[in-house]
């Protein structure tokens, strides 16, 4: 039983007492402890901690050397098996019948058996592992019973041999020893190594020899067999300029004894044998032929016609072999010549009666020419004259008032004007045909803006469609094309109408599609559709495939002028149809210079500008006619007045005669050669009117230009023209003016 330091008897007073005597004891006995006491039993406290510190390492250290003799035993097991393996291989690959050897991955020999390189006894010592492979090699070159292929030294082999050691598989065939033969064949393996098999083949190669020697023999008889079966003569001479073999019908040809043709009679004697039965051709002689044989490369053949005095013709022709000698051929060609004077002499009077039909053709072409021009020119009178009347005709009906007139009298005067109407529309078509027909249409093709001319179409046949009941959809496209603008308009109108006439239900579409350098408007409808047979028809006048339909709505004319206009303008028409799915009409048309990088960067109709601003004045130099007439219609669209030159020398006289300082300038860069160039141009004008707005157009992206311009103190726009920076420079907020000190970015 634990017991108290106090009584709890005693009063409190005196239990206070004994607490502050034992407190104070103690406060003594802790103050009277020395630091060596304290120092001694921190020491042997680490001595406990690292003597067990010690115990565990001991025991770690126990625990891993048994680790370590249990590896060294596994170690020299592996050793032994190793060991084992090695010898099993080497025993293995002695037991094949290849030779064998194996580098490893840096061209050291690793093994090889007693089978490689056999044949080569002077260098069998030499084959030990740790022998690099180029040494190999050398050692190799430099055995005597090595075969070395013709014209190749050593030097050459080792090289050949270490080009060879480069692929990663190869094999070739390799002479060891007096006639023998060896198949080498070289592997790389996945570790980098190279293994070499070595095969003889010799009993292959001798076995090869004979079969090519038999082959030889049969390939002998069969040029014999060919030789003496072709009609022509032949014979065939050796590099040294021996008849090596010939021809019976050659001996026929040339009118020789049998036995002055043998084999390994010169060409020359054999020459000079015929020399005199033949007649060469002027400027030639026996001596061309003996010159040509006599080259030491006869790159070309030689072909010459020769003749006899009764008239025979023959042909002669001679070619190298590749072994140096040549073959030569004699063909009677007596009866070829013949016919083809016979021949010469027919087409002479074939071409006489050609010319003689031509003429004719010619003088009906003319006359029919003639009455076609007479026909056109009548029509176009006629249409001119009938039109003039026409319309006073229906300017007379229009002024009648409609009270005093009567219901049906009425009635009967609006089928009178609308009779008025498609006679005019009739007279107008024919008066188009004939001026295309006789080449005296205005035609003025330039840079013409699309989308204006699809959304006035768009209004102009929205109220027929809707009075029909069928969806007109025309979906403009902010492209600048070059075209004419009167008959572009017309072309289109006469699809548009077309579609329109002929759909009973359904819808009309324009599309427009980009294909190359080319804008496909594509005109769609869901009508009856075409038949094959019919679509060359509808494009002749008077030709209409639906008879039902009224005489006041057409009389087969629209399509005939469509065709005629784009082929005036060049712009490709193509036709897809059949019945029962609709028509589809294309017409190709060439995209501007500035819009044909891509249908997207094509400016809008009308481009932001500020309202109160009034118009301003665009200065545009540029020596490009197509394109700055393009940029022209363009600013004029957006309501600029524009001052166009070609050059700066033409903008400088401009301003200078006329004393107008211009809102805007937009000057090329390259203005031709000999030329103020754009940023001089811009430095004349700013000396001579002071300070303006100025952009330096250009396709030049070099740094120079870059720095030359931020120099100047001009901003560039690179070509094509962004349409969103054009109009901002034009029509936005920023008015700084080039030729102006001013700090930030220049221009």
């Amino acid at each position: 039983m634990a017991r108290s330091l106090v009584d709890p008897a005693d009063s409190l007073a005196r239990q206070n007492e004994k607490l502050r005597v034992i407190a104070g004891a103690l406060m003594r006995h802790a103050e009277e402890i020395t630091e060596d006491r304290g120092a001694g039993y921190a020491q042997f406290q680490r001595a406990a901690v690292l003597e067990e510190q010690v115990r565990e390492r001991t025991r770690d250290l126990e625990r891993a050397l048994d680790l370590l003799n249990a590896s060294n035993a596994r170690l020299a097991e592996a050793n032994r098996e190793i060991e084992a393996a090695r010898a099993n291989l080497a025993a293995a690959l002695e037991t094949i019948q290849e030779g064998f050897a194996l580098f490893d991955a840096n061209d050291i020999l690793v093994m090889c058996n007693s089978r490689y390189n056999i044949l080569l006894a002077d260098i069998r010592p030499q084959m030990v592992p740790g022998l690099h492979f180029s040494d190999y090699l050398r050692i190799v070159a430099g055995s005597a019973f090595l075969g070395m292929p013709a014209g190749m030294s050593p030097p050459d082999w080792i090289e050949m041999r270490a080009r060879r050691h480069e692929s990663h598989h190869f094999i070739l065939t390799q002479q060891m020893g007096d006639d023998r033969w060896v198949q080498v064949s070289e592997h790389r393996t996945q570790e980098g190594g190279t293994v070499i098999l070595q095969t003889e083949v010799t009993d292959l190669i001798r076995a090869e020899r004979r079969e090519r020697g038999r082959m030889l023999d049969d390939q002998a008889r069969i040029l014999r067999a060919t030789l003496e079966h072709l009609p022509l003569g032949v014979c065939i001479f050796d590099a040294r300029l021996q008849l090596l073999g010939w021809n019976e019908r050659l001996a026929d040809l040339l009118t020789l004894p049998r036995r002055r043709l043998r084999a390994g009679i010169h060409f020359d004697t054999l020459l000079e044998q015929v020399r005199d039965q033949f007649l060469f051709p002027s400027g030639l002689s026996a001596y061309r032929l003996s010159d040509w044989v006599r080259r030491a490369r006869r790159r070309d053949h030689l072909r010459m016609e020769l003749s006899r005095e009764g008239g025979q013709v023959y042909e002669l022709f001679a070619q190298e072999l590749p072994d140096g000698g040549f073959v030569m051929s004699l063909a009677d060609v007596t009866a070829e010549r013949g016919a083809l004077q016979a021949l010469a002499q027919a087409n002479e009077t074939l071409e006489a009666r050609v010319m003689e039909r031509t003429l004719e053709l010619e003088d009906a072409l003319g006359r029919a020419e003639r009455a076609n021009a007479s026909r056109s020119r009548f029509v176009a009178a006629a249409s001119h004259d009938l039109l003039q009347p026409l319309s006073a005709a229906r300017l007379y009906l229009a002024s009648m008032g409609d009270d005093a007139i009567a219901p049906a009298a009425r009635a009967t005067l609006e089928k009178a004007q609308n009779a008025l109407g498609s006679v005019e529309a009739i007279l107008g078509a024919l008066l188009d045909i004939s001026r295309l027909e006789a080449g005296r249409a205005a035609v003025e093709p330039g840079p013409l803006a699309l989308g204006p001319l699809l959304r006035a179409l768009a209004d102009e046949f929205a109220p027929s469609a809707a009075l029909k009941g069928i969806e007109l959809v025309i979906r403009p496209v902010e492209a600048v094309v070059i075209s004419d603008r009167a008959y572009l308009r017309r072309i289109l109108q006469n699809l548009i109408s077309n579609a329109v006439r002929y759909t009973l239900r359904g819808r009309v579409a324009v599309l427009c599609r980009r294909r190359g350098g080319q804008l496909v408007v594509e005109v769609r409808d869901s009508g009856p559709g075409i038949a094959e047979a019919d679509q060359e028809i509808i494009f002749r006048e008077f030709q209409r495939l639906h008879q039902a339909s009224s005489a006041a709505v057409g009389m087969g004319l629209g399509l005939a002028i469509v065709e005629r206009a784009a082929a005036l303008l060049g712009h490709p028409l193509g036709l897809r149809s059949a019945p029962g799915r609709g028509t589809t009409f294309t017409l190709g048309l060439r995209l501007a210079p500035a819009a044909a990088p891509g249908l997207d960067k094509v400016a809008p109709d009308a481009g932001p500008r500020d309202p109160e601003a009034g118009e301003i004045v665009v200065l545009l130099v540029e020596n490009d006619p197509g394109l700055r007439q393009a940029m022209v219609q363009l600013l004029e669209t957006w309501g600029a007045s524009v001052l166009d030159v070609a050059s700066g020398e033409e903008a400088l006289e401009l301003i200078e005669a006329t004393g107008l300082v211009p809102d805007r300038a937009l000057v090329d860069f390259q203005l031709g050669e000999g030329r103020l160039d754009g940023i001089e141009t811009l430095g004349r004008l700013a000396a001579m009117v002071g300070p303006f707005a100025a952009r330096l157009v250009t396709a030049d992206r070099s740094e120079a230009l870059l720095r030359r311009a931020a120099a100047a103190g001009v901003t560039v726009l690179h070509k094509p023209l962004p349409p969103g920076d054009l109009s901002e420079f034009l029509f936005g907020a920023e008015r700084d003016g080039f030729g102006a000190q001013r700090e930030g970015r220049p221009g």
